[in-house]
């Protein structure tokens, strides 16, 4: 099963598109080489590789990427299960933008929900003196502790670019994937 890319022309294998891309349907998909900015897929015939002579391999399983960005996503599977959730304290995680992402789930059994759980990884990170230049601005915390008014849209931005962000996890993995930045948290 093969079509044409609508960029370089080739004739490829499915394999040659992303699925994204697959889905968008003939006439419209474009080759993985073709989005990754190196030109055609495979040289014109039914099949072929990558087109562009460079690959990404990842060191501990030899597997190739198209590009570092594949890779570094592909590099989380290599880590260990070490990071435990900052609510529940189950330690099942990669990274600690996964385990932010599990609170912010809802899923997480310390404050079911996703507005709670939203509400809480804000109070979280709002305690963190790691975290106030992360925050576009700090809450206002009642007595009680709980926040006083709603939890901002951004209230998450990257220093190094300034790029904001709705959610925790979101900041956390940007962090991790553009800035190399993985010990953000203390908990």
């Amino acid at each position: 099963m093969g079509r044409e890319c609508s960029d370089c022309g080739d004739y490829l294998s499915n394999s040659n598109f992303s699925s994204n891309q697959w889905r968008k349907g003939p006439g419209l998909s474009r080759c993985k080489g073709c989005v990754n900015g190196y030109g055609g897929g495979g040289g014109g015939s039914y099949g072929g590789g990558y087109g562009g002579s460079t690959t990404f391999q990842c060191g501990e399983c030899y597997r190739s990427f198209a590009s570092q960005n594949e890779l570094n996503m592909h590099m989380q599977v290599h880590r260990p299960r070490n990071v435990a959730c900052p609510v529940c304290g189950e330690q099942r995680f990669r990274s600690g933008a996964n385990a932010v992402q599990h609170v912010e789930s809802g899923y997480c059994t310390g404050c079911l929900g996703k507005d709670n759980a939203r509400e809480q990884i804000y109070r979280f990170a709002a305690g963190q003196s790691s975290m106030g230049r992360y925050m576009t601005e700090r809450p206002l915390l009642t007595y009680g502790g709980t926040i006083s008014g709603p939890v901002p849209d951004k209230p998450y931005c990257c220093k190094e670019c300034s790029k904001s962000f709705h959610q925790l996890s979101q900041l956390l993995q940007h962090q991790d994937q553009k800035h190399n930045n993985r010990r953000m948290l203390s908990y």
